[in-house]
């Protein structure tokens, strides 16, 4: 329509014969191939440029890349046209090939790259924009909930209640528990905005968590702890050491009878935390939701999941060890009410644009047939015909789940998926 549009303008007559529809056919051929190799280019350079794909470089090779592609892909497809096609011979292909013959199409492919590259980039920003909000909005929900968890009424309460026996009993022991008290908590208001802390620093915040419990409960409870781990670059997310061991406390029996033990310790770039099972009878209401923390923040940061396992015998949380640039992951949909009722009307109205789109297209076709079979003998109805149609069937392939909405379903399904194995770790 656009080299129609041109030569009706610049004053060439056009005629609905043979010959447009040879050049139809031509067209389609040069478009389709053409729009394949910068597809394939885009989304190579998606991959190599995954984590910086808005930098001045990736824009400067992608232009240079569609570039290059499309001259080959010009020259090849002129070579199927004349030679292949036409039957011409390669030596008077060469004799009258000049540069003009790929000034249309390349202009034409550069405009379209052009709109492809400012629509792709301006949507693609937006919905980065969009992401880093979720993310910081669901970082601060997680450290708000992990840091409300760590000033756990029950547990303060507990706490305080041994310091009041122990300061009647053994003055040194409670001082000793307050000084031991007091570093948990600075440790928890120093931690609390950090995204990762040093697997050192949170090992020195277990033990001395550990001496607190262990002034606590005395020879209930036993603990192991690595002394020996150095390396700055391993990071794990803050206080998840210090939700981990509470857990323990709150969901195992701890007494002279039945002694917890606990061990932490690094296998295969994992800090691993295992105590011997006794479960308590009756569980707080909010089982899980110190380990269900921990899971949430690391899923905001990292692919890598945080692999929980248990037997008859032995419960183990092992916590990945982050060594390397943090990549921000999307996090899975929140589907509330609001955000279901967008999705439905959005639906909806991509269901009314299809159907005006089938309802205009049986109307407006029997029309065109009926003028053109009155005036001319020429049946040009069957380009609009052909044309309208193919965009209707590809209207109805992306509305009713081939089109955009695959890359939707996909993702729904690895999400349940990992739901799934989630599940299956309780």
């Amino acid at each position: 329509m656009v080299l129609l549009g041109i030569r009706f303008v610049v004053g060439s007559s056009i005629a609905f014969d043979y010959t447009m529809l040879t050049n139809f056919g031509y067209t389609m051929m040069y478009g389709v191939v053409l729009y394949l190799i910068n597809a394939a280019v885009f989304m190579r350079l998606d991959k190599i440029f995954k984590a910086d794909r808005f930098t001045p470089k990736r824009i400067i090779v992608g232009f240079i890349s569609s570039f290059v592609v499309t001259i080959v892909a010009i020259f090849l497809l002129r070579v199927f046209e004349d030679v292949i096609i036409e039957g011409s011979t390669f030596a008077a292909f060469f004799k009258k090939e000049t540069m003009a013959n790929y000034l249309v199409a390349s202009v034409i492919t550069l405009i379209v790259t052009l709109a492809i590259h400012a629509f792709y980039f301006y949507k693609a920003y937006n919905e980065n924009r969009v992401k880093e909000q979720k993310v910081i909005a669901g970082t601060a929900s997680a450290k708000f909930e992990s840091l409300k968890n760590q000033i756990d009424p029950h547990f303060l309460f507990n706490s305080l209640n041994v310091l009041s026996s122990l300061i009647e009993e053994n003055p040194d022991n409670a001082q000793r528990f307050t000084t031991s008290l007091s570093k948990i908590y600075r440790y928890v208001l120093e931690q609390k905005d950090k995204e990762l802390v040093s697997v050192e620093e949170e090992l020195q915040f277990a033990k001395t968590y550990m001496n607190l419990l262990k002034m606590r409960f005395e020879n209930s409870i036993s603990y192991e702890i690595p002394t020996d781990f150095e390396n700055a670059e391993a990071k794990v997310v803050p206080l998840s050491l210090q939700l981990l061991l509470e857990n323990t406390i709150k969901h195992n029996v701890v007494s002279e009878q039945k002694p917890l033990h606990i061990k932490i310790y690094i296998e295969n770039n994992y800090l691993i935390i295992e105590n011997n099972l006794q479960k308590k009878e009756v569980l707080q209401d909010r089982k899980g939701v110190g380990l269900q923390n921990i899971v949430n923040r690391y899923a905001l940061i990292s692919e890598r999941k945080v692999l929980v396992e248990e037997t008859s015998e032995v419960f183990k949380v092992k916590i990945p060890i982050l060594t390397k640039q943090i990549v921000i992951m999307e996090t899975q949909n929140i589907y509330n009410e609001n955000m279901a009722y967008a999705k439905a009307k959005d639906r909806v109205d991509q269901l009314k644009g299809f159907y005006g789109n089938l309802i205009s297209y049986c109307f407006v076709i029997p029309i065109l047939i009926f003028i053109n079979l009155s005036t001319t003998k020429f049946q040009w109805f069957w380009f609009p015909m052909l044309g309208w149609g193919m965009g209707v069937t590809f209207h109805a392939l992306e509305v009713f789940g081939y089109g955009k909405n695959w890359e939707e379903r996909k993702i729904r399904e690895i999400l349940e998926k990992d739901n799934n194995q989630n599940n299956k770790w309780k």
